[in-house]
């Protein structure tokens, strides 16, 4: 019997008797890659720890920036909070049941200020900053929180209250909606606002199965495609970069939700799709293939010739209209950019000195790269996260900015790439886990400097269990799925050593399959999809 236990005890052996052992390298290459996932994790730690050192005594929340006396969504909560409570949920479970969510009922009961909607909080008077509440400010803070905060959070964990927060935000931002249009109501004027809005209503949507998110949705849809706000049409000056990208990769969204949901929408946006993304290729792009900050679309000049750092986030869109329209010259220019980062963007100084560029280039590579497997791209990728994790200070703080963030978030994708989404609980800082992944198969390698007993918890095709999606397009902050294990599907588990074998389900391998691991003990186990009758 092999020595892995799932839900109902031992699994059975086969009847066929064991299975060869799978070559050496790559259980090798499966302990390299745990070595430096357990770095990634431990820096995500000493991160959370750091920050935590820094909360107010009273409310218990961090503050926007280490010197800061204020909590406020768009920052402290969106881009640092939101990421803590990633790293607690990986690597510390009571962290993440007990001040984590001590912290979220905090925001949610003293920043809640025009119904659910939060605005910024001071600790020196423990009242709102403003006296009185200014509703487009709260609504660019909501809009932050929801789409670079709580909604991937919502895409790793699925339900929970952070899910919850978030879409009773979603639900008042629209309930207060300010700005008339011929389409119905907005929630902004801000490109920024308007493209999260986009991105974030398409998956609610799919998630809640509620018509009213994709309804409005379309709204913002028919505002910027058909009436007059065209992204390369009509405007005159484009932002390609964060703060602005956003609203390419939102309306990209948008038409994959309608080509599902809504097929005469998609037929009433192909072709101002296709105009705003054909012209973003011909002027948006340097001859290595990367966006500039932002163009004039109107004289094809760039406006800030500086290269965008989140190059991968306007590529996600790119990318979702090939898969939906097969369009060639998308799939070329996504893969060209991947080429181009390792001969021409190593060590690049995205924003300076900056962590932050590291973690939205890193990003956008590891979004693209679980796609399309450029060769060179995963050199880059080790690289470049090398550099970033050179930033951390020696209490774990980064930079002392709420872009800390985004070093954790960028961290955990670059982790779960190394173990292929595999995890563990309860995480230990001396349990290295790592993988390769070769099509349906993977070879996982498990070693530990302690005794350890624990659950090695296997992914699933999150978009689908998380988020009901009925495709997994590239998403701005999603976590890629790497090797996800299917509810209904049997698995054969081998033991490389003993040559053992069990077949377990996908069900069982997503709960959580009991190891144990003593001292010094390396376990190499190979898991393959069997076929289905």
């Amino acid at each position: 019997m092999i020595a892995l236990v799932g839900s109902c005890l031992i699994a059975s052996a086969l009847a066929a008797g064991p299975v060869r052992p799978g070559p050496t390298a790559d259980f090798a290459q499966g302990l390299q890659n745990g070595i430096a996932a357990n770095e990634g994790f431990r820096r995500c730690q000493r991160y959370v720890n750091g920050w935590l050192g820094l909360a107010d005594a009273k409310t218990g929340l961090i503050p926007r920036n280490r010197n800061d006396l204020y909590w406020n969504a768009q920052d402290s909560a969106a881009d640092n909070y939101a990421f803590m409570v990633l790293t607690a949920s990986l690597t510390d479970q009571a962290l993440y049941e007990g001040r984590m969510r001590e912290m979220l009922s905090a925001e949610t009961r003293l920043t809640s200020r025009i119904d659910r909607l939060p605005d910024t909080f001071d600790f020196k008077t423990q009242a709102f900053w403003a006296k009185e509440p200014n509703l487009n400010s709260i609504m660019f803070g909501s809009s932050e929180y929801i789409k670079d905060g709580l909604l991937p959070l919502t895409e790793w964990l699925g339900k929970s209250p952070w899910r919850d927060r978030m879409i009773g935000i979603l639900d008042d931002m629209w309930k207060h909606a300010p700005v008339e249009t011929p389409y119905g109501r907005i929630v902004s004027e801000n490109v920024e606002v308007n493209g999260e809005m986009l991105q974030a209503l398409s998956r609610v949507y799919w998630m809640t199965g509620d018509k009213k998110y994709l309804d409005w949705a379309i709204r913002l849809g028919d505002y910027y495609l058909l009436g007059g706000h065209h992204p390369t049409n009509d405007m005159t000056n484009l932002r390609l970069r964060d703060h602005g990208c956003e609203i390419v990769s939102g309306l990209c969204e948008l038409y994959a939700a309608v080509s599902f949901a809504r097929p005469e929408k998609k037929h009433a946006y192909q072709k101002p799709i296709h105009e705003m993304l054909d012209r973003i290729l011909e002027v948006g792009r340097n001859e290595h293939g990367l966006f500039y900050n932002s163009v004039n679309p109107q004289t094809g000049k760039p406006t800030n010739a500086g290269i965008a750092d989140t190059w991968g986030y306007t590529y996600n869109g790119f990318y979702t209209v090939y898969l939906l329209d097969g369009t060639e010259s998308y799939l070329e220019a996504t893969r060209k950019a991947l080429a181009t980062m390792k001969p021409n963007y190593s060590s690049y100084a995205w924003e300076g000195s900056s962590s932050d560029g590291y973690a939205d280039s890193i990003e956008s590579g590891l979004n693209l790269y679980n796609r399309e497997p450029v060769a060179s791209v995963p050199e880059w990728l080790d690289t470049e996260t090398r550099i970033m994790w050179s930033k951390q200070q020696a209490d774990g703080v980064i930079e002392g900015w709420h872009g800390d963030g985004n070093f954790a978030r960028t961290t955990i994708m670059y982790c779960l790439w190394k173990t292929k989404g595999v995890t563990i609980q309860p995480w230990r800082e001396e349990v290295i886990f790592g993988a390769v992944q070769k099509s349906d198969e993977l070879w996982l390698t498990l070693e530990s400097g302690a005794d350890w007993s624990g659950k090695v918890i296997f992914d699933t095709p999150r978009h689908k269990t998380n988020m009901g999606m009925p495709m997994d397009w590239p998403r701005i902050n999603q976590f890629p799925e790497w090797f996800t294990v299917q509810a209904d599907r049997q698995y054969l588990v081998s033991d490389a050593a003993s040559g053992e074998n069990a077949i377990v389900s996908g069900s069982e391998m997503s709960g959580g399959l009991v190891l144990e691991l003593k001292a010094s003990q390396q376990r190499r186990l190979r898991i393959r999809l069997l076929a289905s009758d």
